[in-house]
């Protein structure tokens, strides 16, 4: 499994793309199928989940622009997280016929879900590195961007490092996951009440 994805090429991508700020919008992917495809799909999602909360905060224009962010979040966030779990679909076929060993141990976060978090801490190093080159903010706030952009690369080192351990205890038995799903009720129109009860 790690000749098949690697927590370096997965940074790579990510910054590469965080680094391109229209990467997002634009309309060609780089992958059309596998796991690279969906991991793809996931990172331009939380990329443009950023932009959009980054909206949100506006107080300088109406209330239904700042609607419209929100929706758009809703439905970034609904696919972010639907391309999680075909990582997890795809990544867990490549174990499908790995035994497990006796006291294999279950894993409570997924494959996908640390490369989420990989994909999200890229976006944060990059706009926390943006703050320490700031010309127009304070000496004292450039140190504590400094700061906390270090801790940001410290945590994607661990969440790489827990990707490859999980990875490789899948592979060798002693590790394994369960995809979950979503079950995302403020999104479903027969579960949330505020949208089943206006029928």
């Amino acid at each position: 499994m790690n000749a098949i994805i690697k927590p370096a090429d997965i940074i790579a991508f990510h910054d590469k793309c965080v680094a391109d700020r229209t990467w997002a919008k634009q309309a060609s992917a780089q992958f059309s199928s596998g796991l690279w495809q969906f991991l793809e799909l996931n990172h331009r999602f939380n990329n443009s989940l950023w932009d959009e909360e980054d909206l949100a905060r506006r107080k300088d224009v109406a209330d239904s622009e700042i609607a419209a962010n929100k929706r758009a979040i809703d439905g970034f966030n609904q696919k972010r997280n639907d391309a999680i779990e075909r990582m997890d679909e795809v990544i867990l076929t490549a174990f499908i016929d790995v035994a497990q060993k006796p006291g294999c141990r279950l894993n409570s976060e997924t494959a996908g879900s640390i490369i989420d978090r990989m994909s999200i801490v890229a976006l944060k190093i990059f706009h926390m590195g943006l703050q320490t080159q700031r010309t127009d903010a304070s000496a004292e706030h450039i140190a504590t961007c400094k700061g906390k952009h270090a801790r940001l690369l410290e945590q994607r080192n661990d969440l790489a490092a827990c990707l490859e351990q999980l990875l490789a205890g899948c592979a060798a038995g002693t590790a394994y996951y369960k995809v979950y799903r979503q079950f995302k009720m403020y999104n479903d129109a027969t579960l949330n009440p505020y949208l089943y009860g206006k029928k």
